[in-house]
């Protein structure tokens, strides 16, 4: 339980587990509610832009973040389930369904899907499992471009119109941002309340020690199963924004090396906790458009030859440096050096112990 300032208790149990315990903490997240809905209004349309996609891969690193991070159920192949969920998307926005049946439609294929990747951890995991999820990732573009034109477009991809909601056609940046935001804050909400459920508890010993877990009576292999589940449905609903997003879906968008940073981010951020796959998105995300920037401006004012692709290169490299640095000297990501900063400032000025 995280240090709280003196004076604050409880008198029942329901409150000492409330995700806002205090007016303080209750304010603060309307102030940010409030913030967050007032940004199209602040910002220019390219960061808009950088924000909106941030949302959409927050969503799919959420999920990751239930079945690495409170499951302990390694997965590389993330970005296969973000891409099953873009192209059902697309697919059933193609045959006319409305916004509101594509998102739960391409979730909850995309966690169809993941069960059977999800079945080879009912027997091994580690190095083994992520191999099987690896596999996942690589026969997605081959199924994809497989199966028949109708369906999924094959080579070309599909195109997307832009969603309706009551009528309105969500066709501007400020728009499609709004539609990101309200699915960010439930599956945020979501992922935080899961770990306080009874499915999140069986998660979290399962991760801790599964074979002490199935001695009291755990079911291993169903629990795992629901861990993919729920991850591959988060990144289902993901792959469904960036359709809307992107308004185009090829195979070529779901790669590998998306879902490598996936991990990478929830690694910066935090495994244990959702707040840690939100302090990893916005911080990497912040870090790439820092490179970049400074790469273009070197390009534009010092005439260094410096091209497109070195500067894509050298945003890999130092991406990958963090997270070197971040597993050397902070491996509980930044939510941990959050959560001490937090204690910090609560106790101050009386120095720790």
């Amino acid at each position: 339980m995280a240090m709280l300032p003196s004076g604050v208790f409880f008198s029942s149990y329901a409150a000492e587990r409330a995700l806002q315990r205090t007016p303080a903490q209750r304010l603060a997240l309307l102030a940010l509610l409030l913030v967050l809905a007032l940004l199209p209004l602040l910002v220019g349309d390219y960061l808009l832009g950088v924000l909106t996609l941030a949302g959409v891969t927050l969503v799919a690193v959420l999920g990751l973040h239930i079945t690495v991070g409170l499951a302990g159920q390694l997965n590389l192949g993330q970005s296969a389930f973000v891409g099953v969920g873009a192209f059902v998307a697309a697919a059933l926005a193609a045959k006319g369904w409305p916004l509101w049946l594509c998102i739960p439609a391409a979730a909850f294929a995309s966690a169809a899907v993941s069960i059977v990747f999800g079945l080879p951890a009912v027997r091994i995991k580690g190095f083994y499992l992520a191999l099987t999820t690896i596999a996942a990732q690589i026969m997605f573009p081959i199924v994809m471009i497989r199966l028949p034109e109708s369906w999924f477009g094959g080579t070309a991809g599909l195109p997307v119109d832009p969603p309706a909601v009551f009528g309105f056609v969500l066709d501007t940046p400020r728009s499609i941002y709004g539609l990101v935001l309200v699915v960010v804050v439930l599956a945020f909400l979501g992922a935080a309340n899961l770990s306080r459920s009874r499915i999140g508890r069986a998660f979290r010993a399962m991760h801790d020690n599964d074979i002490a877990s199935s001695v009291i009576g755990l079911d291993l292999a169903r629990t795992k199963i629901l861990a993919f589940f729920a991850g591959a449905f988060y990144a289902g609903a993901s792959g469904a924004l960036y359709a809307y997003y992107v308004r185009y879906v090829s195979t070529e968008q779901f790669t590998l090396w998306l879902s490598v940073w996936y991990v990478g981010m929830l690694i910066v951020g935090g495994l244990h906790t959702p707040l840690g796959a939100v302090l990893g998105v916005l911080g990497i995300t912040a870090l790439q458009e820092g490179v970049h920037a400074a790469g273009g401006w070197v390009m534009a004012h010092m005439g260094s030859g410096l091209s497109g692709g070195t500067v894509f290169a050298l945003t890999n490299v130092v991406l990958g440096g963090v997270i070197v640095l971040m597993l050397l000297f902070e491996p509980l990501g930044l939510a941990h050096r959050w959560a001490l900063l937090k204690a910090a400032y609560r106790i101050w000025p009386y120095p720790r112990a």
